[in-house]
C-alpha cells in the first residue's frame, strides 16, 4: 500500500462528502498559519526521532510495533470527521463498524453467542470482566497466575475484591493443582486464565480449567490481550502450528479480553471484551438525558464502563479486517512468520555456546541469557543489563528488552545456576513483526557478539 496517496485519497473523500452540506468560514480563532505550524511540526518531528525503531525488525524489545497501513488509513480518515462511540447519534456509521468487527472477533474464539465491544486498552477490558464477575458473585474474589498481568491485582484493588495470585508451574502456566486448592475455600468466584503471559508469552491450561469451573461453579475469564490472535495457528500445520486444546477450551469460558493494538495491527487505544452470554448487558444498564434517542437498539455506551470511545479506532480494524480478516489465511500468516522467526531462535540460542535458552517459547516471545562461568544468578543479571546497554548503544545497534525470573522460576528451569541472589534479569525478545523471520539470523549474531565481548 502507498500510504501518502491513501491518505490523499483520505482527504480528498472526506471533503467532498464535507462540501454536500454547503460552504461555511472557518471561525479566526482557528487559524495557523503554515510558518508558525512549520516551527512546532518541526519540533515535533525532531522530539518524535527520540523513539525507538519499533518498526524495523532490529528491534526485538518490548510489544511494539507499527499498525498495519490499512488502520492508519482507516484511523485517519475517520479522525477527520472525530465519531464518538458512545451513543449511535455520535457515531452511526462508526457504531455499525465496532457491531461488525467485534462480531469478527467473537467468531474467530468460537463464541456463537456474544457481547461485546471496543476499549481504550486491555486493562479497561479486564476491569469491565472483573465488574460483570463481580456483579455476578458479590463477596467472592479473583483467582489468577502469579505471572498474569499485574493489571489483575490493580483491577481487584480498584473494584474492592480479594485477589489470590496462584503460583506456575516451571514453563510458566498457572497450576491447576494450586488453583483447586484455592477454589476449595469457596471464597473464588472467578478464574483468570491468561492466553500469552507478557512475560514469557506462557499459556495457560484453558482445557485443564473446564472441570474446576464445574465442579465448583466458578466463571472463566481469559486474559487473552496479548496472545489471543494465535487462536489462529490453533491445530495449524507446520512448526508455527499450536496445541488446539487451550485455545478451542476459550470458546466455552465466560469472558474474554484480547488487545487488537497488539497482534491485530492496530494503533494503540484499541482493546475489546467479549462476553458469552449477552444477558449480563443488564450490569451496565443506566440512563443519560442527552444522549441516547436516536434508536431503540442498545447504545455501545449502555453496555461498556466507558463513555466517549473513539469511533475511528472502530473503523481502523474494521478496515484492517476487510483486507486481513482475522483467519488463519489472513491475519494467522501475520502471525506465524514471528511465531516461526521465534522457534528458529530459540533453536540457535539452544546450539550456542555464548547464550542460553531460559524456556522454549510457547507463542514468539523469547527469552534467554549469556552464559557465564561461573554460572550464578548474580552474573547472569549483570551479563544481561550489560548486553542490553551496549546493544543499543553500538554503530549497529539491536533493541532487546529483559525480564526480571525470581529465583525459585530460574532454578526450576536451571538448576546449574548457583542462586547466589534473588533472581536475575534474563534477555527477552518480542518477534511481533513478520519482518523477524528474515532478520532472526542477524539478530542471533549481533546478540551472540555482545554476549563474548
Amino acid at each position: 500500500m502507498d500510504l501518502q496517496h491513501w491518505l490523499g485519497r483520505a482527504n480528498d473523500a472526506i471533503q467532498q462528502w464535507a462540501d454536500t452540506f454547503g460552504p461555511y468560514e472557518q471561525h479566526p480563532s482557528l487559524l495557523v498559519d503554515d510558518d508558525r505550524f512549520a516551527v512546532a511540526f518541526g519540533e515535533l518531528t525532531g522530539r518524535l526521532r527520540e523513539n525507538y525503531p519499533f518498526f524495523h525488525p532490529r528491534y526485538a524489545g518490548q510489544m511494539l510495533k507499527p499498525p498495519h497501513p490499512a488502520a492508519i488509513v482507516g484511523h485517519l480518515t475517520t479522525m477527520l470527521i472525530n465519531p464518538n462511540n458512545h451513543a449511535l447519534d455520535g457515531g452511526p456509521a462508526t457504531a455499525r463498524m465496532e457491531r461488525e468487527a467485534v462480531a469478527q472477533l467473537a467468531a474467530m474464539f468460537g463464541y456463537d453467542t456474544h457481547l461485546g465491544h471496543l476499549t481504550t486498552s486491555g486493562t479497561i477490558a479486564n476491569l469491565e470482566a472483573l465488574f460483570v464477575a463481580r456483579e455476578l458473585h458479590p463477596g467472592r474474589g479473583i483467582a489468577y497466575s502469579a505471572d498474569a498481568h499485574y493489571t489483575h491485582g490493580r483491577m481487584c484493588h480498584v473494584l474492592g475484591m480479594k485477589g489470590y495470585p496462584v503460583p506456575t508451574d516451571d514453563r510458566g502456566r498457572i497450576s491447576v493443582d494450586a488453583l483447586e486448592d484455592i477454589l476449595r475455600t469457596g471464597e473464588v468466584g472467578t478464574v483468570v486464565l491468561t492466553a500469552g503471559t507478557t512475560g514469557l508469552g506462557a499459556v495457560d491450561p484453558v482445557h485443564s480449567a473446564l472441570a474446576l469451573r464445574d465442579r465448583y461453579g466458578v466463571r472463566l475469564h481469559v486474559d487473552a490481550a496479548y496472545g489471543g490472535f494465535f487462536t489462529l495457528l490453533a491445530g495449524a500445520d507446520g512448526p508455527e502450528g499450536l496445541p488446539a486444546e487451550p485455545w478451542r477450551a476459550i470458546a466455552r469460558c465466560d469472558s474474554i479480553v484480547v488487545d487488537p493494538h497488539k497482534h491485530g495491527l492496530q494503533p494503540y487505544g484499541c482493546g475489546a471484551v467479549l462476553f458469552r452470554d449477552p444477558e449480563v448487558g443488564r450490569f451496565y444498564l443506566h440512563d443519560s438525558p442527552y444522549t441516547y434517542f436516536t434508536s431503540s437498539e442498545l447504545h455501545l455506551g449502555e453496555i461498556s464502563l466507558e463513555c466517549s470511545r473513539a469511533g475511528a479506532a472502530a473503523a481502523a480494524l474494521w478496515l484492517t479486517f476487510q483486507v486481513l480478516p482475522p483467519t488463519p489465511d489472513g491475519l494467522g500468516r501475520v502471525l506465524g512468520a514471528g511465531r516461526r522467526a521465534a522457534l528458529r531462535w530459540a533453536d540457535l540460542i539452544t546450539a550456542s555456546d555464548a547464550l542460553e535458552l531460559y524456556q522454549r517459547p510457547e507463542l514468539d516471545i523469547v527469552g534467554y541469557f549469556p552464559s557465564v562461568e561461573p554460572a550464578t544468578l548474580s552474573g547472569v543479571d549483570a551479563a544481561s543489563a550489560r548486553v542490553l546497554a551496549d546493544g543499543m548503544a553500538g554503530t549497529d545497534p539491536v533493541f532487546l528488552s529483559t525480564l526480571k525470573a525470581d529465583r525459585d522460576a530460574f532454578t526450576a528451569r536451571h538448576p546449574e545456576v548457583t542462586a547466589d541472589a534473588d533472581g536475575a534479569r534474563i534477555l527477552r525478545s518480542v518477534l511481533m513483526k513478520p519482518e523477524s523471520e528474515d532478520h532472526v539470523q542477524h539478530l542471533h549474531d549481533q546478540v551472540t557478539l555482545l554476549a563474548r565481548s
